[in-house]
């Protein structure tokens, strides 16, 4: 579902798109009127066809911008940072690793009882 601020940032793109097509088209008038064969004028046409098609690929891109904006603030609040290399980490020691000579791990689950879902102990 789109958040506000991205909508609003897709209304904006969507009103330059709008802008960029008006001047395309008063280009195409004023090229129009100065061409002095039907060559030119089909130039001219085209050229703004292509002004248009470029107009609407910048408003799906900016849209694809606003999407990957509002995905990059979540990732980062919701599942944290990670290490190089793809492992996860707790505190300096990856998950799983066998601890430095001489260093103590702890035991888990801390406390040394099994603790079992819904707070029921054994």
């Amino acid at each position: 579902m789109q958040s506000t601020m991205e909508k609003l940032k897709n209304k904006a793109s969507a009103a330059k798109k709008q802008v960029d097509i008006y001047k395309a088209k008063i280009d195409e008038k004023t090229e129009k009127a100065r061409a002095r064969t039907k060559e030119e004028e089909v130039v001219a046409h085209e050229r703004a066809k292509a002004k248009e098609a470029k107009a609407k690929m910048e408003l799906h891109e900016a849209k694809g911008k606003h999407a990957a904006e509002k995905l990059s603030t979540k990732q980062a609040h919701y599942y944290g940072t990670q290490q190089p290399h793809g492992d996860y980490y707790e505190g300096n020691q990856p998950f799983g690793s066998i601890p430095k000579p001489g260093t103590t791990a702890p035991t888990y689950p801390l406390g040394g009882k099994n603790i079992l879902r819904n707070n029921n102990h054994i």
